[in-house]
């Protein structure tokens, strides 16, 4: 394999950010690293390894730092649909109409007191989470909001109560600041059967969107593996990491867009793959923006290991 681009420093990110055009009749749609509770850590906790890494002062904090503000300023979306591999459902797309501020899930344990208490203050918008139910019947797809009233139950992992799960609401808040009531955000699951086919049509059935002024998001992460901690930072990850991580960097930057779509979708056959990803979640939400952005080009954003970034439909 050749060595795939390496967009890894604050200006060289902050360079392919800049390159993109500003379409706002036609915004791209993200993938984007959407770290973990590590993010919000608090500084004199930090360690070093994963900690240091993919923590508040790691490059991918720095990243977010810088992600949010230039997308705001390079599209003025009129609202944020995002996915997260945190959130998934059976068959039917979950869409979030939590009217004036978003509640937060806070779906993860063993962390110290402060993670429990972190605030990101954002508000929903019942017209756009109708509008995205619709696109999702129009494409022949079933789908339903569902209220601040509503537990999501399993398919928030057993998390009772509603809300935002930790995939949006941690890199939000390096994003968009903690409180972030401009334009509403809108959450959408993506689908349990975690096929990449399947989450790739859910992706294409809200593509619309980017024509209407409303950014899609969908997070989640090229590595991830919790049983071996190792792996979430480049200094430690066998190679056998790098390597898929790699993979999917090259799958992405294939030119003709047909041989891009079957090298993503090969991916699950990669021999790392089920090294890197022991369950596919964190690597779905990559077809759900593929999908959304299918027509267009792709641009690498930022090639951070294991919390890799792509624009689709550029």
């Amino acid at each position: 394999m050749t060595n795939p681009p390496s967009i890894i420093t604050p200006s060289e990110w902050r360079s392919a950010l800049e390159a993109l055009p500003a379409t706002s009749n036609r915004i791209p749609a993200f993938f984007f690293g959407h770290g973990s509770p590590f993010l919000a850590f608090p500084l004199g906790e930090v360690r070093s390894g994963m900690g240091g890494y993919a923590g508040p002062t790691g490059p991918l904090a720095t990243f977010l730092k810088d992600f949010g503000p230039a997308l705001l300023k390079k599209y003025e979306p009129k609202g944020v649909v995002v996915f997260s591999a945190h959130w998934e459902t059976p068959g039917e797309r979950l869409v979030t109409d939590y009217g004036d501020e978003n509640p937060l899930l806070m779906d993860y344990f063993g962390f110290q007191p402060a993670l429990y208490e972190l605030k990101f203050k954002s508000k929903g918008d019942p017209t756009l989470s109708r509008r995205v139910v619709q696109l999702f019947e129009t494409s022949g797809q079933a789908a339903r909001t569902t209220s601040n009233m509503e537990h999501r139950g399993q398919d928030g992992r057993g998390y009772p109560g509603p809300g935002l799960d930790h995939g949006v609401f941690i890199p939000f808040r390096l994003m968009f600041g903690e409180e972030f009531m401009t334009i509403p955000i809108v959450q959408v699951s993506i689908d349990s059967s975690l096929s990449p086919k399947t989450n790739w049509s859910v992706g294409k059935a809200i593509e619309r969107l980017r024509e209407e002024g409303i950014l899609v998001l969908a997070g989640g992460l090229t590595v991830h593996n919790l049983r071996d901690m190792s792996s979430f930072a480049p200094a430690t990850a066998k190679p056998v990491y790098v390597e898929f991580n790699d993979a999917v960097t090259m799958a992405v930057t294939l030119p003709d867009a047909e041989e891009r779509k079957q090298a993503l979708m090969n991916l699950i056959k990669h021999p790392g793959f089920r090294t890197a990803q022991p369950r596919e979640d964190h690597l779905v939400p990559l077809y759900v923006a593929a999908g959304a952005g299918e027509t267009g080009g792709v641009r690498i954003i930022t090639s951070l290991y294991g919390a890799q970034t792509f624009a689709f439909g550029v």
